[in-house]
């Protein structure tokens, strides 16, 4: 996989999207984004201090079933990469990465289709390690704070070796660790509560609320207190 690195960039995402005409894996670095995104179109904030970065991928037989291992996959990277300067990580469905109760790391990601069939998957990824956080704080941490200060080039760099190995779905399952709690759910303007039962082999959540088991394929969840 080829690495390109910025200064600053408005977000590694779009960037990425320009390199799509010539089919090639690439990482691509920035120590700063001025446009950086997050899911459902929030900003994401980007300072120096953080790994922002988007692995651009390209695939000759991934079927859309099975679409969420790619999601799973970044989140295990993610994970493992912070295993490694001994912070333990949990992962919040879909693909948020939490540690002490807080987001740590966010993931979004754009898959792109050809014949029926996944072609490439565009997968950004942010994670704090010294930017400063304080705006959003009780909502988010940094590694600092969790007693890692590593360069965050090296971070950047373990991340991407991390990202280039193989993972499993069990290894996804093993860093889920609010199933069997409840939980708050947000569908459009709806909200109920529930309790996280499973995830299914798709990438679905499986909950139990008043009127029975439900799949939940979409929508936002909040953990409640124990």
């Amino acid at each position: 996989m080829r690495i390109e690195q910025f200064r600053t960039v408005d977000s590694t995402n779009e960037y990425a999207k320009t390199l799509l005409p010539a089919r090639e894996d690439v990482a691509v670095f920035a120590e700063m984004q001025t446009h950086g995104r997050g899911t459902k179109g929030r900003s994401f904030l980007s300072d120096m201090g953080g790994v922002y970065c988007t692995f651009l991928t390209f695939y000759t037989d991934m079927v859309p079933a099975n679409a969420f291992r790619i999601m799973a996959h970044a989140a295990v990277a993610v994970c493992r990469t912070l295993e490694a300067y001994s912070i333990i990580p949990e992962i919040k469905w879909p693909n948020d990465v939490r540690a002490a109760g807080r987001k740590i790391a966010g993931i979004l990601i754009e898959n792109g289709m050809r014949e029926g069939a996944i072609d490439h998957s565009i997968v950004g990824i942010g994670l704090n390690v010294t930017n400063d956080v304080s705006a959003l704080s009780g909502i988010a941490v940094n590694m600092a704070e969790l007693g890692a200060s590593p360069p965050v080039e090296e971070v950047g760099r373990r991340l991407l070796d991390h990202y280039l190995r193989p993972s499993t779905f069990e290894e996804y399952l093993a860093r889920v660790h609010f199933l069997g709690q409840k939980i708050r759910v947000t569908e459009g303007e709806r909200e109920y509560e529930a309790v996280a039962r499973r995830i299914l082999s798709d990438g679905r959540l499986e909950i139990l609320t008043a009127e029975g088991i439900r799949v939940l394929s979409g929508g936002e969840i909040a953990l409640l207190p124990r």
